[in-house]
């Protein structure tokens, strides 16, 4: 099975990609208070973001997360850049959506890196998706005052992610019947 990997790599692993904006503005979600009264939070309307990219994976738990200022091509190659490097013998199966920047003609894939494209307008299939719900619930009805402060928070939330944690947000059903088959490779 070894015979048909890219040279220099003797694992596979799956990985779960996305990217996640995060900035000022006040995400207002549920908050607990007395039958009637209408919670009161305080709330910020400012523009600034900065964006998290990461992939996730729901067989062994790891992760690697890069924050970056844009969501673009280019800064999509810096990540995958950046990941290659990371276990660079290891084959990364990379799931991932449609994202126009996924699939621009500029895009160099590294030799350890291979795309899995999920079917179109199908965010419910990503499990990097709940990864972000997870860092979103975490600043609701809170405000930043900075993008200094912003990354903090993306920096705290990244430390806390065991892999135990990754691999019980991300071990979708269908991942199931394929484990065995990661474990052999």
């Amino acid at each position: 099975m070894t015979a048909n990997l890219p040279e220099g790599c003797t694992s596979v692993n799956l990985y779960c990609q996305d990217e996640s904006r995060f900035g000022l503005f006040t995400r207002n979600g549920k908050g607990l208070t007395a039958r009637g009264v209408k919670p009161i939070c305080c709330f910020q309307q400012v523009f600034s973001y900065t964006y998290l990219f990461g992939a996730y994976s729901p067989i062994s738990g790891d992760h690697f997360q890069l924050e970056l200022p844009y969501c673009s091509g280019a800064t999509f190659q810096v990540f995958l850049d950046e990941f290659a490097q990371e276990r660079p013998s290891e084959l990364k199966v990379m799931l991932l959506d449609n994202g126009a920047f996924h699939k621009t003609k500029h895009l160099r894939w590294p030799v350890n890196i291979r795309p899995l494209f999920l079917p179109p307008y199908s965010p419910e299939l990503n499990p990097a998706e709940k990864i972000w719900w997870r860092f979103k619930r975490a600043v609701t009805n809170k405000t930043i005052q900075t993008l200094d402060q912003c990354s903090e928070f993306i920096a705290q939330q990244v430390r806390s992610l065991s892999a135990a944690a990754v691999q019980s947000i991300c071990n979708f059903p269908y991942f199931q019947p394929a484990r065995s088959l990661w474990v052999i490779l």
